[in-house]
């Protein structure tokens, strides 16, 4: 049974918190990567910032629905999805877009595990923790190229 060790990136590109979201962008094209491992000053993952949340920028904002009863407006969705997304539509560092927190797996994790993971999840990436420590990435091309062996 292959494992994730087998089939993970081990040289992970990774940004810090402060990254700009512009050199986020630049890193994702550049190194035709989905996902960036993001780190804080200690080197711990503290989210993942990947192609989605870049888009996620230059979409339309969602506006609550908002219905008028008796002279009261009631917002039926939550006020903190709102949020959430003015803080992604106007984030300038990686801190301000990233997913957080970040789906992880060990270094022996199935892929047939990782693979459902992905799936369930709609994740493109995921980081590979060796105790708190970033050992690697797994990416949906990886699981196709151990597919394809």
């Amino acid at each position: 049974m292959t494992s994730a060790q087998e089939i993970m990136t081990q040289e992970v590109i990774t940004v810090q918190e402060d990254t700009p979201v512009s050199e986020v962008a630049r890193l994702l094209t550049e190194k035709r990567i989905s996902g960036l491992p993001v780190l804080n000053q200690a080197k711990e993952l503290v989210g993942i910032v990947c192609e989605s949340d870049i888009i996620d920028q230059s979409k339309k904002l969602h506006l609550p629905t908002v219905i008028n009863l008796m002279g009261y407006l009631v917002f039926l969705e939550s006020g903190k999805i709102l949020e959430k997304e003015l803080k992604k539509m106007m984030g300038l560092v990686a801190r301000d877009i990233m997913s957080s927190p970040v789906e992880t797996i060990a270094p022996e994790t199935p892929v047939e595990a990782i693979a459902a993971l992905m799936v369930e999840q709609r994740i493109h990436s995921i980081p590979v923790l060796e105790g708190n420590t970033l050992v690697g990435i797994i990416g949906k091309k990886d699981i196709v190229r151990s597919l394809a062996r």
